[in-house]
């Protein structure tokens, strides 16, 4: 996985220098954004407030018939399968916000801001946070120095590396800091976000407190266990399954800044593709971050033939991710 010699330790720092993964400027992008034509990706690059409706009302749709579906079982066995499938139709709101914090889910911004506040907010995530971070991970993409997925999130080689990422305790820590901590200034240890963009985390996080605060009190007051029922046990349900699928898109690739190898596409099926708005189609999507959710899979059409990783589905990546664990 990582591109560093594996020189001979005659000292410490030699040691250290040599575990550590070593960033590789191959200067291909400028050459690899050539490989759609012009024409065509300007037509890729229209967003649809259509397509953005139709596809959120979908979901929504969903997740309406997996809420209906948990209280209907409750009380039985059934419920189990219920509250899985639920929570992952809920952590896959993970797409909502990703194509809403690039504006690809709507040509309308402020719809795409309000998708990406309410589905952030399903999913724990502070979703004006989670733009700027994620501009400087498809800035810095797969650089351990400065790419923040790299930074806050340990890429696994033991198995209880592994399983600790997985069991999505890492997440929710960082998340709990989020919420209670951003909206009232404090920034951590997070080097990676530029500081103008402060002002409008602290004001998202701040709505964020006031909508969380809201659920609760209105199922105080009406005395209900919904609000529990179809989205919190749902949500840390599905936790360790968002983990799994996040973990498929660049592990294994190599550290560099070459973008038909650093980014792996996972096909998978449709059913995927769907709740996760094409995400699966993902070094088009880190190729052309500026390419419509309902686009990408004709972006895959013109870019597979160059891409290093495609692989059929999640199964297939975690099989390959942990056959190197421990060596």
């Amino acid at each position: 996985m990582s591109d560093a010699a594996l020189a001979a330790p005659t000292s410490s720092s030699a040691a250290s220098s040599a575990a550590t993964p070593r960033f590789v400027v191959t200067g291909q992008r400028a050459r690899q954004m050539r490989v759609i034509p012009a024409d065509v990706l300007k037509r890729l690059y229209a967003r649809s407030d259509l397509h953005g409706f139709a596809q959120t009302v979908a979901h929504l749709a969903v997740l309406v018939a997996g809420g209906w579906l948990i209280l209907e079982t409750r009380g039985s066995w059934w419920v189990v399968p219920a509250l899985v499938w639920q929570g992952l139709v809920i952590n896959a709101l993970f797409g909502a916000m990703h194509e809403s914090v690039h504006y690809g889910s709507f040509r309308t911004r402020w719809l795409a801001d309000l998708l990406a506040f309410f589905s952030g907010a399903a999913i724990l995530q502070n979703a004006a946070f989670y733009r700027h971070y994620h501009m400087a991970h498809h800035r810095y993409t797969q650089d351990p120095d400065r790419d923040p997925e790299l930074i806050t999130s340990v890429t696994p080689r033991t198995w209880r590396q592994y399983l600790w990422r997985v069991s999505a305790i890492p997440f929710v820590k960082l998340r709990i800091r989020d919420i209670f901590l951003f909206p009232f200034g404090f920034r951590g240890q997070t080097s990676y976000i530029h500081p103008s963009a402060w002002p409008e985390i602290r004001r998202w996080g701040r709505w964020l407190l006031a909508f969380y605060a809201l659920l609760i009190a209105g199922s105080l007051w009406f005395q209900t266990t919904v609000v529990l029922w179809v989205w919190v046990l749902p949500l840390l349900c599905g936790l360790p399954f968002l983990r799994l699928y996040l973990l498929c898109e660049h592990t294994l690739c190599p550290h560099s800044d070459d973008g038909f190898a650093n980014t792996r596409t996972t096909l998978s099926n449709p059913l995927v593709r769907f709740l996760m708005w094409n995400l699966p189609y993902h070094a088009e999507h880190h190729l052309f971050p500026n390419i419509a959710f309902h686009h990408l899979p004709e972006a895959h059409r013109h870019l597979r033939p160059h891409l290093k990783y495609v692989s059929s589905g999640y199964i297939e990546v975690q099989r390959a991710i942990v056959g190197t664990l421990g060596r």
